[in-house]
């Protein structure tokens, strides 16, 4: 009986070492991309229709040329100074190819406003070509438009919800064309890692060579991978990359501290250190009150009003203690410490600026 409990014990053990070896792991799905997967965008010109008087108006020439050309096409000839419709607008259409898509597939279409239209509520969007940046058109948008808003109002004032000039034309979108992708043929993948570093590429390509029990993957550079793709995975690409993305990695990053002087904002990583330094921060604080004391005449006197000032002024500094922080310490000494001394996140900015240009921040320094 005793032993057995030993086993169990060890057992547990051993299970709770691992999980904590891979806590803070994450997956390479999350770190990295299939290098050749990606969207492609689309863009195209076209017009929405049925507005209610809220399109365009005469300043829009485009729209107006754009209508006469469009009713030409349909074998009816119009002058375009004799167009005066304020229930159509110009719009810009934009949608993203995912990857691997098909023809005969859906997806949505992003319309913007590119006139003086005040609202596209209620419009439809008629066939507007989609094309990508070597001029093909990949596919057709058409539908009405969905600008998941309002807006209203009067002479004297009104009442906007969202942007009503924005709308989405929910799976308006066709795909004519498809891209032609030889995925399933590779002899060779690329991993693309989202933050490049030599320590995080280094650590994907032995983690792949492990599970793959063979040397296929080497990492080229610190934001690349090439994996050679066995034998065995020969047409079945598709199994090796979900093999490939489903494996934990432990990241690592260089020691930063961002600071937003906008918002006030700051964070550390964990690599942050600090060398020896002695720490004071006080605040100093005027405050300055002005008030006027008035002596007014008696009635049907001939006395003058007088006005005297009144000025007080009072300062006050803050008495911060000199604090010493000691070589080397981590980020949560750091924070500990400098809650001690009651800064707020402002004085925060000023104290890691006063840090690092003292030598003494081990860490790169990025105000955004």
């Amino acid at each position: 009986m005793f032993r057995c409990k030993l086993v169990i014990f060890l057992l547990l053990a051993g299970v709770l070492i691992l999980m904590s070896g891979f806590a803070h792991a994450v997956r390479i799905k999350d770190i990295a991309d299939i290098q050749g997967v990606r969207q492609n965008q689309l863009i195209g010109y076209g017009l929405v229709m049925g507005l209610d008087g809220t399109g365009d108006g005469k300043k829009s020439q485009f729209t107006i040329q754009s209508m006469a050309s469009m009713l030409e096409k349909m074998g009816v000839t119009v002058d375009p100074k004799d167009i005066d419709v304020k229930n159509v607008a110009a719009v810009m259409v934009t949608a993203d190819l995912p990857p691997f898509a098909r023809a005969g597939s859906r997806i949505d279409a992003l319309v913007s406003s590119i006139g003086d239209a005040e609202n596209l509520q209620g419009g439809t969007l008629l066939l507007t070509p989609l094309k990508a940046a070597d001029g093909r058109v990949f596919a057709v948008a058409q539908g009405p438009i969905s600008t998941g808003g309002f807006s209203a109002g009067g002479a004297g004032a009104g009442v906007q919800k969202n942007f009503p000039t924005v709308g989405r034309v929910v799976g308006g979108a066709l795909i004519e064309k498809e891209i032609t992708s030889d995925f399933a043929q590779k002899k060779t993948l690329s991993l693309t890692l989202h933050n490049p570093d030599f320590t995080t590429a280094f650590r994907v390509s032995q983690a792949i060579n492990s599970a793959l029990y063979d040397h296929l993957a080497e990492a080229s550079d610190a934001g690349s991978i090439d994996v050679q793709v066995p034998k065995r995975y020969t047409g079945n690409i598709v199994e090796l990359v979900t093999m490939i993305e489903g494996l934990s990695v432990m990241p690592d990053n260089a020691a930063k501290v961002v600071i937003n002087e906008r918002t006030g904002t700051v964070v550390m990583g964990e690599n942050v250190r600090i060398l020896t330094i002695a720490i004071a921060h006080g605040n100093l604080s005027v405050q300055i009150k002005e008030s006027a004391n008035v002596s007014q005449p008696l009635p049907l006197s001939k006395g003058e009003t007088i006005v005297s000032p009144d000025t007080n002024v009072s300062i006050k500094e803050g008495n911060s203690k000199l604090f010493i922080m000691d070589r080397g310490v981590s980020i949560g000494e750091v924070v500990r410490a400098l809650n001690a001394l009651g800064v707020s996140p402002r004085d925060l900015i000023a104290i890691f600026q006063a840090i690092k240009a003292s030598g003494a921040l081990q860490a790169q320094l990025e105000i955004i």
